[in-house]
């Protein structure tokens, strides 16, 4: 594709993030105009916070505090899923892997009940996020351990991600038989996944680690490409394999750890996000990861908005409707697969 068409296709993109942004930020239990927001992030940044919060006290409060926080925590949990679910797709040659292979989402369930039934998440505001880390990379440290001798490490990384999922899910039901009530009911709303209630402080330590890492594999996007060749091909190009993969996989850990600590196990956005991206751009993940990665971001954007207005003024968990698209997307994928087996 010409350099032309790719800066069109990144304009349109950039213009249809910020206006569901703008839309995201105007819309809710309460109504804020559009003019008031713009008006309210000039405020800012022409003469300080002092004054914008003089001038559009109502959109200060609700904006600033409340929806940028959750929009941002969207874009990042959003952005760093897609992506993750891109590079597992390349690495493990399937366009319906993700990286729930590798037993995140089970380490951080099984760290998520530990952190509940002992106190540390009622305890401190960041102790159920740096615990269900943790247990992420934990997991996936472990998974990686016992494929690591293998010769062939990609079937052997999916066998040991399903062991050790096996095996914490059956501690996590074995907690949970020991919670009292409302420590179930906590850990059942945590699975969900969401957004609510999510403030700065909450993005701070998540924040860099993500665009750290997110930078880091997007500039792997041609890696990617020559591993999808076959690990013999790609070792001839001058790919230190073994290095790479590890790599990769340790940068897709850390991602989806994160997306976990800001929002949740939301799931299905690392499987429909990059399928959907790929069928539209190609299989060249210079072009797919961050595509994948802004797609994300507004997959959960939009989402997340669902989630605020359909039952409005209350709210439904973010990751039901993920879920629902999520279900909906592959019955309909598994239908016209069919439909086409038959009609050839």
């Amino acid at each position: 594709m010409n350099k032309l068409a790719s800066r069109y296709q990144w304009l349109l993109t950039s213009i249809l993030f910020f206006v569901i942004l703008a839309i995201y930020l105007c819309i809710g239990s309460v109504s804020i105009p559009l003019h008031d927001v713009a008006g309210l992030f000039l405020g800012y940044l022409t003469h300080g916070s002092q004054y914008a919060a003089e001038h559009y006290p109502l959109a200060n409060a609700i904006i600033a505090h409340i929806r940028l926080p959750r929009a941002c925590a969207a874009i990042l949990a959003g952005g760093a899923l897609a992506l993750a679910g891109a590079c597992s797709q390349g690495l493990f040659k399937n366009p319906l892997a993700s990286p729930d292979i590798l037993g995140i989402s089970a380490g951080s369930s099984f760290a998520a009940i530990v952190a509940i039934v002992t106190g540390i998440s009622a305890s401190s505001l960041g102790g159920l996020p740096l615990f269900t880390t943790m247990g992420a990379l934990a997991s996936a440290a472990l998974v990686y351990l016992l494929a690591t001798k293998s010769a062939q490490q990609g079937l052997f990384i999916i066998l040991a991600g399903l062991a050790v999922s096996s095996l914490l899910g059956g501690l996590t039901m074995g907690v949970l038989l020991t919670a009292q009530q409302y420590e179930v009911s906590e850990f059942v709303f945590w699975t969900m996944g969401g957004l609510d209630s999510r403030i700065w402080q909450q993005l701070l330590w998540p924040t860099p680690i993500i665009l750290i890492a997110a930078v880091i594999l997007l500039r792997h996007g041609q890696i990617l490409n020559l591993l999808a060749l076959g690990e013999q091909n790609a070792h001839g190009m001058g790919v230190n394999v073994k290095r790479s993969r590890l790599l990769l996989l340790g940068l897709t850990t850390l991602l989806t750890a994160m997306a976990i600590a800001v929002a949740g196990p939301i799931g299905f956005i690392g499987l429909i996000v990059p399928h959907l991206v790929r069928l539209v751009l190609g299989p060249d993940n210079r072009r797919l990861l961050p595509f994948s990665a802004v797609f994300g971001a507004l997959f959960l954007l939009l989402c997340d908005l669902l989630a605020r207005t359909v039952i409005a003024p209350n709210e439904l968990k973010t990751g039901i409707i993920t879920a629902v698209i999520g279900g909906i997307y592959f019955i309909v994928l598994l239908i016209r697969s069919q439909y086409k087996g038959i009609t050839q």
